[in-house]
């Protein structure tokens, strides 16, 4: 007791439990209480009722064989024939494996043949490769690894000729039935026969072109990681191992797209599919062929009657444009009328007022502004005036005269902004950064101006709707700002000299001979001398100006110089004949 060592608790692993697996005649001897040699005569004795179907599942027992193993080249051995189950191999169960394995020691244990006066080698005993074998195919994970390899397995695939052409189910068949193996799903489709339908047929092909196989080639690293040293040097084993399993896996799949591809084009299945599909859509391209020159013909006669119809109803809109425009020019002429009529009346009121005056001064500036009155008010205005004239009188004109100069100034304030901020615009721009103004713009600017005198309500909005909806060239359209700034620049300038108007005329008359042309004319040209006989007769001087009809002209020119782009010539001649009674 006194060389007793004290251990202390602490350092005391706990109890583990572990599952052994007890064979061997030594166990079945000390099981029953009998010497190792009758124990195996016991094992033997339980195993004799099933020797047919253990000589129909395992191999007959070849010590010769086993014998020439080299426990040193493992890795390269049959594990299968090694237990005696080459001809299930990979189709063994578990139960299998166990059973063969337990035949195996209690033919083979090196105390079983030492007891019969064998000699034995341990470190170089043929025992160690069932033991081997037993440890491979016994671990489901290790089993799979060396199923993986398994050099019994035919990797080669079907060439492609007439004879696997000819002999197909019968060459590819066996080939896609020994492939399943690999398969991690299940069930695998079978290739069927000629009479398979299409879907069956695709269905087999969409598994194996989508075929995911579970062979792995662990088995075949070259070194173990558990051999490494180091930590690194694991690291670098494992990596080499993988990348050899990655290039063996692509390898093995590229056989298998190989394997697939071939069958498919040799599958006398597919070559009839693909001729059905060929022939229906030739039919159905006859077909359309046929509904396609149906409906062409059918569109032409639909087309033929449309056309009919649309002569018909355009000649019906055309009559009934006609005489919608001819209502609205009876209209427009019934509105210029009326207007030209309150225009004479209003005249004739004035003048028979003596146009409101107080002396012949204040005589020549209300002619003027008659003028303008008339211009600027609209019918209804006008004969509101005429009424407000009879019952008012002089207030009622001077109140006229006062309300027409106001919207002339506020046109011309509203030049004079736009003039300002146009002014403003930088160099090599047009003023207001618009498109230049064409003649057939400026010409219809003028007349436009002309159509819609100042009082004109939303005027400038007017003359722009004016001209874009009677220029040709509608691309840049007019705003109410440009044609009010065009306008200033136009009464600042003289426009009459302007070379723009000289190209305007030409163009225009160039159009005139274009539309119409040489026209003979055979009458002689008529003179009317039936005005200037009137006013001879009447005891007017058509040649002399006295100083009273010069100062008149110069007055009613000075009233129409503040009015926008104008030609005033008519209404001069008519303030100046109204007012003095002489010739202008």
């Amino acid at each position: 007791m006194d060389d007793a060592i004290d251990i202390p608790v602490s350092s005391i692993s706990k109890l583990a439990r572990w599952n052994v697996q007890c064979v061997g005649p030594w166990f079945i001897g000390h099981w029953e209480g009998q010497p190792v040699e009758k124990a195996e005569d016991i094992c033997l004795q339980e195993d004799s009722d099933s020797e047919e179907e253990l000589t129909t599942k395992f191999d007959k027992d070849d010590v010769q064989y086993l014998r020439g193993l080299d426990p040193k080249e493992w890795k390269d051995q049959d594990h299968y024939a090694v237990l005696g189950l080459s001809k299930m191999r990979h189709k063994a169960t578990e139960e299998d494996i166990k059973k063969a394995y337990r035949m195996k020691v209690l033919r083979h244990h090196p105390d079983k043949r030492k007891a019969l006066g064998e000699e034995i080698r341990p470190d170089d005993d043929y025992f160690t490769c069932i033991t081997k074998a037993w440890e491979i195919l016994g671990n489901p994970r290790s089993r799979r690894s060396f199923d993986s390899v398994d050099p019994e397995f035919d990797d080669g695939v079907p060439s492609n000729n007439e004879n696997s052409k000819t002999n197909f189910f019968e060459i590819f068949a066996p080939v896609f039935e020994l492939n399943a193996r690999w398969s991690e799903k299940r069930p695998v489709p079978k290739l069927g026969d000629l009479n398979s339908s299409r879907d069956a047929v695709e269905e087999f092909y969409a598994f194996w072109y989508n075929f995911e196989s579970w062979r792995e080639y662990s088995y075949l690293d070259e070194e173990e990681k558990e051999k490494g040293q180091a930590k690194e040097e694991r690291r670098w084993i494992e990596k080499q191992n993988k990348a050899a399993r990655a290039k063996l896996k692509k390898e093995e799949m590229s056989r298998i797209r190989l394997l697939v591809d071939t069958a498919y084009a040799l599958d006398p299945r597919i070559h009839k599919f693909k001729q059905d599909d060929k022939d229906r859509k030739l039919a159905a391209k006859q077909a359309k062929k046929d509904a396609a020159r149906a409906r062409i013909e059918e569109e032409e006669r639909r087309a033929q009657a449309a056309d009919e119809e649309a002569r018909r109803i355009k000649a019906e809109q055309e009559a009934e444009e006609k005489a919608k425009q001819s209502a609205l020019k009876a209209e427009r002429d019934a509105q210029k009328k009326a207007l030209k009529v309150l225009r004479t009346a209003l005249r004739k009121l004035a003048k028979s007022k003596d146009y409101y005056a107080k002396d012949k001064e204040e005589t020549v500036h209300h002619m003027a502004s008659l003028e303008k009155i008339c211009e600027s008010f609209q019918a209804q205005e006008l004969d509101n005036l005429i009424s407000r004239l009879a019952t008012e009188g002089r207030d009622a004109f001077v109140a006229a005269v006062n309300e027409v100069e106001r919207r002339i100034e506020e046109e011309r304030q509203a030049l004079m902004d736009v003039s300002k901020r146009g002014s403003t615009s930088g160099p090599g721009r047009s003023k207001g950064g618009c498109a230049p103004w064409t003649p057939e713009e400026l010409q219809l600017l003028i007349k436009a101006v002309n159509i819609f005198p100042a009082g004109t309500n939303q005027r400038w909005e007017v003359v722009a709707n004016f001209i874009n909806q009677h220029h040709s060239g509608g691309a840049n359209a007019r705003s109410a700002k440009e044609v009010l700034s065009k306008a200033k620049d136009l009464q600042s300038s003289d426009y009459t000299q302007n070379i723009l108007k000289v190209t305007a005329n030409k163009k225009a008359y160039n159009n005139f001979e274009k539309d119409k042309g040489n026209v003979d004319i055979g009458a002689a040209a008529s003179e009317r001398f039936d005005k200037f006989k009137a006013y001879i007769s009447a005891g007017l001087n058509l040649h002399i100006f006295s100083c009273r009809a010069t100062r008149c002209v110069y007055g009613t020119l000075d009233c129409y110089r503040t009015t926008v782009i104008r030609t005033s010539s008519e209404n001069v001649s008519f303030n100046y004949t109204r007012a003095l009674g002489e010739n202008c």
